[in-house]
């Protein structure tokens, strides 16, 4: 044997001894749908079927899994998973939804810091997802879903580590998932480019309208945290202006103190509404001294986080802990309010209305791209685990969708164990973009440069 058939057949050794351990996956998806979804479990389980291994898909992401107990709750095939065939996967890569469909259940609720991992009551549900997998022989899951699923993911990679030194350990991969495109350690998510298609089409349709009938349209896209999405579709549908969670600073934000109910005070930093309102006044006045009487602002959903207090009280949670944001329509508060500053400015009344986009978005026919990104995120994941028997990681891509793996630690606070969100920088060229092309107001530092009125 020749020395390059040596080295050949030593990487071969490796690479197979490196997944050897791997003869079956569970997949689950969790949080809100994204187009899209079908193309990563169609390309993962394929990647595994096709090297002689088997692959469960967990229904409704962990809702089954964390309830599960031997004897009361046992997951039964067809109901609670599927053991997912060839057949199965045939034309599935376009397809609308989730074939196993999804849900926001959180084994992790009452976890808030590192020493919760080792309490077994706060556990409890992550323990009842691990003994799951573990009763169903699951060598590795590959967790599909947002920040708050990574969250999740990391939670049962960390509490594995703390189990005796001969407990079955199941591998844990995830898949970066979320129409909001704001997750560290990728550049684009999948479901982003087809939801910012979707709301660019539909705010062009309102730009129409609103040009028709001499209004207003302040629209409200989907983006709890970070306002690439608003921006998106701003860009793409040639909105006048656009705002989101990076933007409330200087005059358009305010301090908001608050008393718990052990009578300890805080502040919160929260929009100055009555500013963000004269502020899109202004863009409708100055467009008004050109001859344009009409147009369309869109915002960043997450801006409810920021409403003060007495907009926000009484307004549920879900499992997460976040506001249900899709009952907080941001959109039609500041349409209520900027008539209100429209009239009191101008002792005339002008039409401006509140609308919401987003559901319509996450389960359209995925954009190519879109397609193209998720199967090669879902191969990834296969990758991840058998070619470089990795526990731990995020599957990514750089580049030409060449595959990168980033370790769960670079991507959560270690102490805090929060998922990092990736913001818009402000000043950067994206961040540029959308203000250049959105209607100049006159204002500094609002809009750069100055070019002919859309």
């Amino acid at each position: 044997m020749t020395a390059k058939a040596k080295v050949e057949g030593a990487a071969k050794d490796r690479a197979a001894l490196k997944g050897d351990h791997i003869k079956r996956v569970g997949l689950v998806f969790s949080g809100g749908p994204a187009p899209a979804a079908n193309a990563v479990i169609s390309a993962a389980a394929t990647s595994f079927i096709e090297d002689g291994r088997e692959v469960i898909g967990f229904f409704f992401g962990y809702s089954n899994l964390q309830d599960y107990h031997p004897v009361t709750h046992r997951l039964l095939p067809d109901q609670h998973y599927r053991i997912f065939k060839e057949a199965d996967l045939r034309g599935l890569r376009n397809t609308r939804g989730i074939i196993i469909g999804t849900a926001r259940s959180n084994p992790g609720k009452s976890i808030e810091k590192r020493d919760d991992l080792l309490d077994a009551k706060k556990t409890a549900r992550l323990h009842a997802v691990y003994t799951a997998l573990v009763d169903l022989q699951v060598d590795a899951l590959i967790s599909i879903g947002g920040d708050d699923t990574l969250k999740t993911a990391n939670y049962l990679h960390l509490y594995q580590q703390a189990l005796p030194a001969e407990a079955k350990r199941v591998h844990v991969v995830h898949v970066p998932k979320t129409i909001d495109n704001d997750y560290s350690g990728i550049d684009f998510t999948f479901g982003f480019f087809t939801a910012v298609d979707v709301m660019a089409r539909e705010l062009q349709n309102l730009r129409a309208d609103a040009l028709a009938t001499s209004s207003y349209f302040i629209v409200e896209t989907m983006g709890r945290k970070a306002g690439w999405l608003a921006y998106g579709v701003a860009i793409a549908g040639e909105a006048h202006l656009v705002v989101a969670g990076e933007d409330i600073v200087g005059p358009l934000e305010r301090t908001e103190t608050w008393t718990d109910k052990k009578g300890v005070e805080h502040e919160r930093a929260c929009i100055n509404v009555p500013a963000l309102a004269d502020h899109i006044v202004d863009m409708m006045l100055a467009r008004e001294k050109r001859g344009k009487y009409y147009g369309c602002v869109v915002l960043a959903e997450g801006l409810a986080e920021l409403l003060p207090g007495d907009f926000i009280h009484g307004v549920g949670r879900d499992e997460h802990g976040h506001l249900s944001l899709g009952n907080l329509d941001v959109g039609k508060v500041m349409a209520d309010v900027v008539a209100e500053r429209y009239e009191a400015r101008t002792q005339r009344k002008k039409k401006v209305r509140g609308i919401q986009l987003g559901y319509e978005s996450r389960c359209a026919p995925p954009h190519a791209f879109d397609v193209m990104l998720g199967s090669q995120l879902g191969i990834g994941a296969y990758r991840a685990l058998v070619e470089e028997g990795l526990d731990g990681h995020m599957v990514s891509t750089v580049g030409q969708l060449d595959l990168t793996y980033v370790s769960f630690d670079r991507l959560i606070d270690q102490q805090s164990l929060v998922t990092e969100v990736r913001l818009i920088d402000r000043g950067s060229d994206f961040h540029r973009l959308a203000r250049f092309l959105e209607a100049r107001t006159d204002q500094e530092g609002w809009s750069p440069g100055r070019r002919r009125e859309p």
